[in-house]
């Protein structure tokens, strides 16, 4: 079993900054990659970054230049600077890992922490 527990979300008003983590734990294949989605209300869930073991990036059109997505591996760890806030990224924000090799498969998510952003 895999455990993803979050931290970070809030309140912040329009122009502010939050940082979220993510700590995983559990039976984790070391090649994976681990990302930040999100869902706002009556919408679907997208994603906003992912990053890689090798700490390759994507992102989201929408956030790009705004927010950063890091890792440690050592700790299973990935966290998401989000600077620049607007109203338009308040959502429920969800952790995700997963991975795909020949003898082991793996897709899990976090609980989902909220992000509100005032305007």
């Amino acid at each position: 079993q895999v455990q993803l527990v979050e931290s970070g979300g809030g309140l912040v008003q329009a122009g502010g900054s939050l940082r979220l983590s993510c700590a995983a734990s559990g039976s984790i294949f070391s090649i994976n990659v681990m990302g930040w989605y999100r869902q706002a209300p009556g919408k679907q869930r997208e994603l906003v970054a992912s990053i890689n073991s090798g700490s390759g990036t994507v992102y989201a059109a929408s956030v790009k230049g705004r927010f950063t997505i890091s890792r440690d591996n050592a700790k299973n760890t990935v966290y998401l600077q989000m600077n620049s806030l607007k109203p338009e990224d308040t959502a429920v924000y969800y952790c995700n890992i997963r991975w795909i090799v020949s003898t082991s498969t793996g897709n899990y998510w976090g609980q989902g922490t909220q992000v509100t952003v005032s305007s």
